[in-house]
C-alpha cells in the first residue's frame, strides 16, 4: 500500500486507549492526525504516547483538518449518531463504536446519509473476527450444521457493572444498560453466523435491581468508563428476551452486567438439522455436536481466540481495507439498523408486556 489512511479518533476514553489506538498503531497504513476529547489532557496524553500531531475539544474542528480520510468515533453512546452523520456530510468515512445508535430514528439517519454521501459506515463488530467465528462462518457455509433453525447467546456477568453512575448507568447518554452495552456484540455474531435473518418480532423484560447495591466488582469490564459517586442509575442491569425472523428461526438473550450466578460468561449456541454447536468465550473452547455412523459425536476443534489478531484491531484493519483497496465490507448500514430495532423493541416490550412486531 502507499497511500497512508490519514483517520482521527473523536473520544479519548478506555475503549480509544485500550483498542482503537494500540490497534492503529500497528497498522503501516494507517497515520492519526488528530485526537478529540471533551477532557484536553486526556488527548495529549494519548497523543505523546502515539505520536499524533494534534490534539481538539471540539470534534467539530477534526472535520477542517485537510487531507483527513475517516473518523473513529469511541464517544458516550447518545454521541455516535450526531457526529456520523456531519462526519458524513463533511465528506468523511466514518467508523463508530457499538452501539450504532440509541434510537432507530437516529440510525435510519445514519444509514440515509451514507447513500446520500456515498461514504462508507462501518460500526464495531469485533466479534466477526475471532478465530472461533471464522472456523464456524465457513462450518456453516459448507452445509455442515444444515439449517440453523434456533440459537441462544448471551453475556452475563456476576457483578460487572462499567462506570456505575456515569454515562454508562445514564438512558439519556447510553441508550440502555446491558442489553445495548453486551447485546449488540453476542446478537451481532449468534445473527451472522445464522446467515443475517430479519427480525420481525421481539418480546423480553427488563430489570434494574442492584442500582443502590454495594459496590461490589468481580469483572475487569467493570473498569471501563468513569465512576460517579452518587450518579445515575436508571438503566437496567439484567436483560431477557426473545427474537423471532422472517425465516422461522428464533434466537434467546440474555444480557446482565450484575446477577447472581456462578460466574461471568459469554456465549452461545446454534442449532442446527445437521449439527449444532457451544461456544464459550471464558472457556475459549468451541464444541460441535453432530452425529457419526449411528452415533451422536462430539467434535471440538482446535480453535484459538487468543492466538489472534486483536479483534477490535481486526476489524479498524478491514475498514481501512475497505477503503484503501476497495475490500467488501463485512458489515453493511442494514444490519446496524436491525441491531437496534431489535433492542428498541426489547424495551418496549418490557414496558408494555407484549411482544413488538417489527
Amino acid at each position: 500500500m502507499s497511500k497512508k489512511l490519514k483517520i482521527a479518533v473523536i473520544g479519548c476514553g478506555g475503549i480509544a486507549r485500550g483498542c482503537h489506538l494500540p490497534g492503529y498503531a500497528r497498522m503501516d497504513h494507517v497515520e492519526l492526525v488528530a485526537l478529540c476529547d471533551i477532557i484536553p489532557e486526556r488527548a495529549k496524553e494519548l497523543a505523546e504516547k502515539y505520536h499524533v500531531p494534534a490534539t481538539y475539544t471540539d470534534y467539530h474542528d477534526v472535520f477542517n483538518i485537510p487531507g483527513l480520510d475517516a473518523v473513529d468515533i469511541c464517544t458516550p453512546n447518545y454521541l455516535h449518531s450526531i457526529i456520523a452523520v456531519e462526519a458524513m456530510e463533511r465528506g468523511l468515512h466514518v467508523f463508530c463504536e457499538k452501539p450504532d445508535a440509541v434510537s432507530v430514528a437516529e440510525c435510519e439517519r445514519m444509514k440515509a446519509t451514507a447513500e446520500k454521501t456515498g461514504k462508507t459506515l462501518m460500526v464495531m463488530r469485533n466479534n466477526r473476527y475471532r478465530d472461533t467465528a471464522a472456523y464456524l462462518k465457513k462450518y456453516i457455509a459448507d452445509g455442515k450444521m444444515g439449517d440453523v433453525y434456533a440459537a441462544r447467546c448471551g453475556w452475563i456477568r456476576r457483578r460487572g457493572i462499567p462506570g456505575r453512575g456515569g454515562w454508562f448507568t445514564t438512558k439519556a447518554q447510553s441508550g440502555g444498560g446491558p442489553l445495548i452495552d453486551l447485546g449488540v456484540h453476542m446478537i451481532d455474531l449468534t445473527m451472522w453466523l445464522m446467515g443475517n435473518p430479519r427480525p420481525v418480532a421481539v418480546s423480553g423484560c427488563v430489570y434494574n435491581k442492584f442500582a443502590t447495591s454495594e459496590e461490589v466488582y468481580d469483572s475487569a469490564s467493570a473498569s471501563h468508563g468513569d465512576r460517579v459517586k452518587g450518579g445515575t442509575f436508571d438503566v437496567e442491569d439484567l436483560a431477557m428476551g426473545f427474537i423471532r425472523f422472517d425465516n422461522g428461526a428464533c434466537l434467546q438473550i440474555e444480557f446482565s452486567w450484575a446477577s447472581n450466578i456462578a460466574h461471568e460468561n459469554q456465549f452461545l449456541e446454534l442449532r442446527g438439522s445437521k449439527s449444532g454447536c457451544a461456544w464459550s468465550a471464558q472457556e475459549n473452547r468451541l464444541r460441535l455436536f453432530t452425529e457419526e455412523y449411528g452415533k451422536t459425536v462430539d467434535i471440538t476443534p482446535a480453535t484459538d481466540d487468543t492466538r489472534c489478531t486483536p479483534i477490535h484491531e481486526a476489524n479498524l484493519r478491514h475498514f481501512a481495507d475497505v477503503l484503501l483497496n476497495g475490500a467488501e465490507p463485512m458489515f453493511v448500514p442494514q444490519q446496524g439498523l436491525d441491531m437496534i430495532k431489535i433492542l428498541e423493541a426489547m424495551y418496549r416490550s418490557a414496558e408494555s408486556g407484549q411482544e413488538i412486531r417489527l
